[in-house]
Formats: C-alpha cells, structure tokens, sequence
C-alpha cells in the first residue's frame, strides 16, 4: 500500500515544488522587461532609425544578428525534437515538447527583431503586397512563417498523440515534414547572404551548412540548459544518461561546426585569395575578439564533452552556455564582417547618414568597426528577450509541457 502511495504522489510532487511565488515572480520580472522594451521601440518609431548605429553602408546590425541567432536556436531545438520521432529512434526521456515549445518562443523572437528592423511595423504589409518571390529574403519570410505554424502543428500532434487522439504513424510524419522545415528554414537564411557576390564573407557555398551546423550546437545547447534548470527546479525528472547523452551530441555538432568554419578560413584565406584580407580581419583586426572567444568557448565545450570527469551539470550547463555565446560571437562575425571590407571604393559622399566615422573619411570610417549598438538597440533587443521569457515561462505554467510518464 505505500509502494502505491509513493507512486501516486512522487509524479506531484515536482510540480508543486517548481509552480509557485518563484515562477510568478520570473513572469513579472519578463512582463516588465518585455513592456520597457516596447516603450523604447516606441522612441525608435517615433525617432526614426537613425538612433540607431545602423548606417547606409552598414544597413544590418544587432537585430538581425539576433535573428539569425534565433532562428538557429529554433531549428536546432526541433530537430533534436524531431529526429528520434522521425526515424523511429529512442528519445532523451520526454522532452520533445519543452523542446518545441522552446523551439516556438525562439522563432516567435526571430520574427519580433525582422519586425523592429523594418523601422515602422506598416512595412510588414508591404512585404506581402509588393513582395518579390525572386528574392531570398522573401523566400525567408514565407518559410519562416511556415515553420511556425508547422512547429505549433507538432506540439499540438505530440499532445493529442499522448492523449491517445491522434497515431504514431500521424505523429512520425508530422516529425518528418517538422524536421525538413527546421533544415530547410535555416538553409534559406543562409542563401539570403551566400547569394550576395558583393560581400566577401558571405559569398560561399558553405554557409548553409554552416548555419545548420551551427544551428545543432546553439539548439542542443539551449536544451540542454533548460532542461537541466527545469529538473534542478522540480519540473521533470530526466535520468542523467539522457542529459550525457545530449552533451555528446553537443561535442559532435561543435567540432563539425568548426570543422566548416576552418574550411571556410582556409580557402578564403589560403595566401594570393581574394578572401585574405577578411581573413586577417578576423584573426587579428578589429573582430579578433570575436573569433578567439568562439573557438575558446567552442573549445572548451567540447572538452567538457568529452572528459567524462568533466560531465557534472554545473559543468555542463558551463559548456553549454559557452557554445551559444560562441555561435553569437560567429554570427556577430559574419554580419559585422560583411560590411567591414567595402565592395566599392569611393561609394559616394560621407555624411552621418551613411557611416558612423565619417568626419574621418573613408579610411576613417573603416579603420576599426564601422558598426557598434546604439544603448536604443540594447534596450529594445533585451524588451525582445524579455518577451521569449515570458513567452516560456507563461508556456511552463499552463501548457501541459511535463513528459507523460510524470504526469501519469
């Protein structure tokens, strides 16, 4: 009788330890940082883009950044969702639908920072009504838009395959269609630079795969940090050979998303190639900082991959964390990078329109970053976070994200 009764009463225990003053106080917390983050994006409106550092010839910075960032953080956590379902393959103990949901608040921001870049959101009707279907960026809002609907389709398949509504064939297919959307989504973003020829560091063949290698490592990563938080937490149970199971996998990505990066750098770079110049750019110019902090903190995250000493959780969540902040640092790289090595000399006259160093020429202009945040942008792009927290926090609360077996 009191084996039944632990039976019974241990799956509640978990929740009642995670729901309470704590979570209600996080929801509050991203409630306030999403509205001061609206209210700013308020003065952008009002203000003109302008206040920004963003100029004519460095026309994207922290927002699309971001959105790259995001959609990579969104694919890679529905194909680590996807995958084991899609090919018949065993699980990581449950966690495919905090792994979609968490897959959803990413893309739902990725589409929040193409919004606030547009510089007034009445232009999101002129990309419908004027788009131009020949273009990759066009190709990028209708899949975009795709996989979001597609990723609420799966998460609601997956609850009504639990509940007994819906088949596994159904559901596998589903994780079929879900997983060549999450490849295919970040592969169009990777065309919207590789088919740019004027721009030395995006015009490769290599950067789709690139982006969804980098987008494994990212997506693995933020799994694994939320899982682990919501175990520490008391909101699953997941064994611990899921969770090593997971950051092996986070090695693997980690040394093939470097392994591209190093083809990358060395055909650009090889001595007598056209690419040399943003090769050094990177190695020892002014986004050097960017470049040796992603491969020490890639580095390091598949060190503790691999050392099974090293798989401690706080260790793990260490590594995980590094390998997001490296793939940003790469993203921050190619974005920035693109615009640093002008594509024509003497573009035209310098004005504080078009460059943020122009008093100082054009040789001014780019001898060190062109582009750097304006506090406006970092106060609009955290507003844009703090609506991804509280887009899952709300999500943990009330949607039934728990794996059947504790619910049970």
């Amino acid at each position: 009788m009191s084996e039944n009764n632990r039976a019974t009463t241990s799956p509640k225990a978990p929740a009642a330890k995670f729901g309470g003053k704590g979570l209600n106080i996080g929801i509050a917390v991203a409630a306030v940082v999403t509205v001061a983050g609206l209210a700013l994006w308020g003065v952008q409106l009002s203000g003109g883009m302008v206040q920004t550092g963003m100029r004519n010839l460095d026309s994207w910075g922290l927002y699309i950044t971001c959105f790259m960032f995001l959609v990579g953080l969104s694919a890679g956590g529905l194909i680590i969702s996807s995958v084991p379902k899609a090919f018949g393959m065993k699980g990581f103990g449950g966690i495919s639908k905090v792994a979609v949901w968490t897959s959803i608040c990413c893309t739902v921001l990725a589409i929040g920072f193409v919004v606030v870049d547009l510089g007034q959101p009445l232009r999101l009707w002129e990309l419908f009504a004027y788009s131009n279907l020949s273009s990759p960026l066009m190709w990028d809002i209708i899949v975009l838009a795709t996989y979001l609907i597609l990723s609420v389709v799966y998460l609601w398949a997956t609850l009504r395959a639990e509940a007994g509504k819906v088949s596994q064939k159904a559901l596998r297919v589903v994780s079929v269609i879900a997983l060549v959307c999450a490849v295919l989504v970040h592969s169009v973003t990777a065309w919207i630079f590789s088919l740019n020829a004027g721009r030395e560091m995006w015009h490769t063949a290599l950067m789709a795969p690139w982006f969804v290698s980098s987008a494994l490592v990212c997506g693995t990563a933020l799994v694994l940090v939320v899982v682990i938080a919501l175990r520490k937490a008391g909101y699953m149970e997941l064994k611990q050979e899921y969770v090593v199971k997971m950051l092996k996998m986070l090695g693997a990505f980690v040394l093939v998303d470097l392994y591209f990066f190093g083809c990358d750098l060395l055909t650009e770079g090889f001595p007598g190639g056209s690419g040399a110049k943003a090769v050094s750019m990177l190695t020892s110019g002014a986004l050097a900082p960017f470049f040796w902090a992603e491969i020490a903190l890639c580095g390091f995250a598949a060190i503790v991959a691999f050392v099974p000493a090293l798989r401690r959780n706080g260790l793990i969540v260490a590594a995980s964390l590094a390998a997001i902040i490296g793939i940003f640092c790469k993203r921050v790289q190619l974005l920035v990078g693109g615009f640093q090595i002008p594509n024509i000399d003497y573009a035209g006259p310098m004005t504080p329109y078009t460059v943020t160093d122009w008093a100082a020429g054009m040789a001014g202009a780019y001898q060190g970053m062109v582009y750097w945040p304006t506090p406006l942008e970092f106060g609009v792009a955290l507003g844009v976070f703090g609506l991804g927290a509280l887009m899952l926090l709300l999500g943990l609360k009330f949607l039934p994200l728990k794996p059947i077996s504790e619910v049970r």
